[in-house]
């Protein structure tokens, strides 16, 4: 499993990082040792997370990875701080999408599903569903995602489908679900209802068209206005308002309705908008919700014109057969040439699509099964009153975006003209009509038939998080202990959904909350923010952007990019950049393994600490671990990724482990034993603080460190160790590393190489600046490489000095005959820019009322201290400024 192979005392390992050969091999192993399987253990403290199940219908994309790498590092986390984490795999039976699918692949070979019958059409679909359960497993792989596969769960497994018969059972007798006729969303290519929040509204370019509807008594006509021409042969009614004064002594007359020659009366209703248009409405109550309400009112007849393919029925008279949109045009004609047509305007408006054809979806009067949600609804805005039993949205913003939805919320519509799907659990008798709903079949089978239609697919996903453990079973261990979830982790867009309803039903029949906290995220756009489509061409497949940088760069990508709640913008530029990143901590392991010099876990050995170098370091990883641990538990991923970032590649790589070089190549056993050992430790401990991020190279290199245990997927999270924290180290060496720092830049601006010797002056502020100075003057000589260091309180620049300020020291080096003086004050001129905004800033917070009434003492005191530290180098950059003036 391992490219680091340990030979004698040296290690023989790559110069680059290839994560082809670092992935291969380690999650079957991670398997195979059952390191994510979750140990049900009653007396260990449960966190259980379920994967939102992806549709068994093709590859993942870029939203899921994102989606479960998030729930796989909240996870890796945890077990690795003992809890025992259950991360639950599962799939979704996705009806609609899934069925469109296999029959799409018959017709290949000219065979519908009508032509199988249901019993051979679920044959297939289930062939279909074990193929790509197959490719997505495969996905899941490569991204290393941590799950526990003994507990995969698909939704139309026994045990789900026993827990949504029991389900809609219970819903049914507690009166909560009902059957009726009304107007639902039709759509004409899949063949079935959907849910409101399955319609995608578009804006379409359309016609409104004004058209004359004789009266019957042949003494004039009503101007009706409709942008749905084809729905004229279902018209009924023509509707006024009740107190518009230009129809009310038409109100009780009819109208004869064109082409159809069919009378229908004038009715007055509420529901009529007396200034919109002409102020009478046609009525056609099988083809529209609201008129479908007026035609209640009125005991208006129902009159379907139009198949469940969206073609006009014999109702519809000489257009039947026709295509709607074809009997919209046709319709037309026809009352133009009875001279019936006023005109017709161009009109922007909203048009329901189908989520899954894109069809342009009917309103249409169908029998079907409804969830009356106000009850439930209610139950479920009621739980987020109190802390303990709500769930926690993060951001928070969204929990309004939540509760809005469920204060408006519609009946539910759940029955699905589909054969792939959970069979709705309702028998018809032959001879009576009688209707039995029950989780078992009725006896005398024979003399029932039981309805053909299916459930919508979220009915069953909305158990999801109670029906993976076990429920009905509410005796199941799994149920017992991992229920409820602690965290669920998906994006903002199925907020409606699926998160509103596994709320819902989990208050109905849990009692509790599904989860404690729902994590949101948003959807992954392109660099332009484009959201990514067929049609855009801008799509980008996960998998291979494994196969070119490795999935520790995807993972790092994806789950570092941005803030809760934010949409991410991809790039192949963000991934490489990780990939750089995922080098620079692989040479620096080649670096640190290559001079371990054979040390043993036994050998490590923090007891010497002496080095202000070793103690900063060791500083900086405790502070670097509390940061990163109280950051996870907020869900602030892209700060976690920013503070690794910056300990990892600015502070340990591109300093302590250029420091460390002085000892191993120095000639003191016992100071290279040390940092030999503060190396090894510092090293783990990163790997670890990394590896829910990166676990397929934090793997491969914690391998081949001194280390206990078999895996550091199961290695103990890091935890600060208050006797390793040296502020007083660590603000020593802040200073070093900023005098470094300021005088190889200004080496570098006067073009004077760091192997020419040039004399470096420093001005301490007070005695402890002078003496940390003092103490570590060999760090400035190594790095500086100065003629003569002199550090003194009397010291005054000269004229041919660059000189610079930091905390507690003013920096000078006399470069005669190399410094500009007019060049010089420019360049001061900038810096004393740069730390007149910063005090401008810092008072400005500390003068915010609000700031300083509700941030703590210890976050106002840095604000005080950080003013005074600006003032200081404010003032020092002002006395040279004036200085330089004088010459």
């Amino acid at each position: 499993m391992n490219l680091l192979k340990w030979n004698l005392n040296e290690i023989e390992m790559p110069t680059k990082y290839e994560p082809t050969k670092v992935e291969e091999g380690k999650y079957k192993w991670w398997l195979e040792n059952d390191f994510f399987k979750a140990e049900g253990d009653p007396n260990k403290t449960p966190y259980s997370v379920v994967i939102p199940p992806p549709n068994v219908t093709g590859k993942l994309h870029l939203g899921h990875a994102w989606d479960t790498t998030l729930q796989d590092i909240i996870t890796r986390i945890k077990r690795m701080q003992g809890y025992d984490t259950l991360y639950l795999p599962g799939m979704d039976h996705a009806g609609i999408a899934t069925q469109a699918k296999v029959e799409a692949k018959l017709k290949e070979t000219n065979v519908s599903r009508h032509d199988l019958g249901r019993e051979k059409f679920l044959e297939k679909s289930w062939e279909w569903k074990e193929e790509y359960a197959t490719f997505i497993r495969a996905q899941w792989e490569k991204l290393g995602l941590g799950l526990d596969y003994s507990r995969e769960r698909f939704t139309l497994d026994e045990g789900l489908s026993d827990a949504v018969k029991k389900v809609f059972v219970s819903l049914y007798e507690k009166g909560l679900i009902y059957r009726g006729e009304y107007i639902i969303n039709w759509d004409p290519v899949a063949k079935t209802a959907l849910s409101d929040i399955e319609v995608i509204h578009k804006e379409v370019e359309g016609n409104f068209y004004h058209l004359k509807y004789p009266l019957a008594d042949g003494t004039g006509f009503l101007e009706v206005a409709t942008t749905r021409p084809e729905t004229i042969p279902g018209d009924t009614a023509v509707a006024v308002h009740p107190k518009d004064e230009r129809y009310a002594h038409l109100v009780g007359k009819t109208i004869l309705l064109p082409i159809l020659n069919r009378e229908i009366p004038i009715v007055a209703d509420d529901y009529v908008d007396r200034e919109f248009g002409s102020g009478a409405v046609k009525i056609t109550p099988a083809h529209d919700p609201n008129d479908f309400e007026v035609g209640n009112r009125h005991d208006l007849p129902r009159i379907i014109v139009m198949h469940e393919d969206g073609t006009m029925n014999e109702k519809s008279g000489k257009y039947d057969g026709m295509d709607r949109f074809e009997a919209r045009k046709a319709i037309i004609q026809d009352f133009k040439e009875l001279g019936l047509f006023i005109k017709q305007e161009p009109h922007l408006h909203s048009v329901g699509h189908s989520e899954r054809t894109d069809a342009v979806v009917e309103p249409y009067l169908s029998m079907q099964w409804f969830v009356k949600m106000q009850p439930l609804a209610k139950a479920a805005l009621d739980i987020q009153k109190e802390e303990a039993t709500k769930v926690n949205f993060v951001p928070n913003r969204f929990e309004k975006t939540y509760s809005t939805w469920m204060e408006n919320i519609h009946d539910w519509c759940v029955s699905r003209q589909l054969w792939w799907g959970h069979r709705i659990p309702a028998w018809y008798h032959k001879e009576t009509g009688e209707i039995y709903v029950g989780e078992k079949a009725p006896a005398n089978p024979s003399e029932w038939e039981q309805d053909e239609d299916v459930l919508d697919t979220w009915f069953s996903s909305a158990l999801w998080p109670f029906s993976t453990m076990g429920w009905p079973n509410i005796d199941s261990p799994d149920y017992k202990h991992f229920f409820p979830n602690h965290t669920l982790v998906t994006g903002y867009d199925i907020i409606y959904f699926w998160v509103s309803r596994m709320i819902f039903q989990s208050v109905e029949f849990t009692g509790e909350r599904p989860f404690k906290d729902t994590l949101i995220h948003g959807l992954v756009r392109d660099a332009e923010g484009r959201k990514m489509s067929k049609s855009l061409g801008n799509g980008v497949d996960p998998i291979d952007v494994i196969d070119k940088y490795g999935a520790d760069s995807l993972r790092y990508t994806l789950s570092t990019g941005t803030a809760p709640g934010q949409d991410l913008k991809f790039s192949y530029e963000k991934v490489e950049a990780s990939w750089n990143f995922i080098n620079k901590i692989w040479n620096a392991s080649r670096f640190a393994l290559i001079n371990m010099n054979g040390l043993k876990v036994q050998d490590i050995d923090l007891s010497n600490v002496t080095e202000v170098s070793d103690k900063w370091i060791l500083t900086r990883l405790n502070e670097t671990i509390d940061t990163v641990t109280s950051l996870s538990e907020k869900y602030e991923f892209g700060e976690v990724g920013r503070t690794l970032y910056n300990f990892i590649w600015d502070e340990f790589c591109d300093w302590y482990i250029e420091i460390a070089k002085i000892s191993l190549y120095g000639e003191d056993e016992g100071a290279k034993h040390t940092t030999r050992s503060v190396l090894a430790f510092v090293l783990d401990q990163t790997m670890r603080l990394l590896h829910p991020f990166m676990p397929f190279v934090t793997e491969e290199i914690w391998q081949n460190l001194p280390h206990d245990g078999k895996s550091i997927s199961i290695a103990k999270w890091p935890e600060v160790n208050d006797k390793q924290m040296d502020k007083e180290a660590s603000e020593a060496m802040k200073t070093l590393v900023d005098i470094i720092r300021v005088v190889r830049n200004i080496r570098s601006e006067v073009n004077t190489p760091l192997s020419k010797k040039v004399d470096i002056e420093l001005k301490p502020a007070d005695e402890k600046y002078k003496a940390i100075l003092e103490k570590n003057m060999s760090y400035i000589e190594r790095f500086c490489n100065p003629e003569k260091l002199t550090i003194s309180f009397d010291l005054k620049p000269s004229d041919s000095a660059m000189t610079a300020v930091i905390s507690g020291v003013e920096i000078y080096l006399p470069l005669e005959g190399l410094i500009n003086i007019e060049e010089e004050i420019i360049r001061l001129e900038k810096e004393l820019d740069k730390w007149n905004k910063e005090v401008l800033r810092v008072q400005g917070k500390l003068a915010n009322e609000r700031f300083m009434a509700k941030a703590p003492e210890k976050v106002i005191e840095e604000e005080r201290a950080k003013e005074s530290d600006y003032l200081a180098k404010k003032s020092s950059v002002e006395e040279r400024i004036a200085n330089l003036k004088k010459k």
